[in-house]
């Protein structure tokens, strides 16, 4: 399983405005440049993620793109899911009538807590611990 490069373009995006702090703008453009993300797929995450609530966008002179909630209030699991959709390591998971093995299946129950341990791993992990973690005040 691995996250798309759309979703890994959008936590970079929400890392680097992190850590600019709160109530800090950035230029679409200057993210991209800073964080080596093509300016086109950036303005498409950025439209993702700002419906989703995670940022604000503004135009004009004093425009720009910052969070939408504090980077405690925004988690890895956010800003995956905004992109990706709901994360899902095997259709048995969410639908155990889905797998024709379903009754006897051995792997199912491994899915099933592998799943709600890397859930549960990117729900815990805000973007305000991200900056601490790596030495960054929030």
């Amino acid at each position: 399983m691995q996250i798309t490069r759309q979703a890994d373009y959008a936590v970079r995006a929400v890392y680097y405005l992190t850590k600019l702090g709160p109530e800090s703008r950035a230029a679409t453009s200057q993210i991209a440049d800073e964080q080596h993300i093509p300016p086109s797929f950036l303005a498409k995450i950025i439209s993702q993620l700002s419906v989703a609530g995670l940022l604000h966008t503004s135009r004009g002179a004093r425009g720009g793109v910052s969070l939408a909630r504090s980077a405690e209030d925004i988690s890895l699991l956010d800003v995956v899911e905004a992109i990706d959709g709901p994360i899902l390591l095997n259709e048995c998971v969410s639908d155990a009538g889905a797998c024709t093995f379903s009754s006897d299946c051995p792997m199912q129950p491994i899915w099933c807590e592998a799943q709600k341990d890397l859930v549960g791993r990117l729900k815990t992990t805000s973007f305000a611990k991200l900056t601490v973690t790596n030495g960054s005040a929030a």
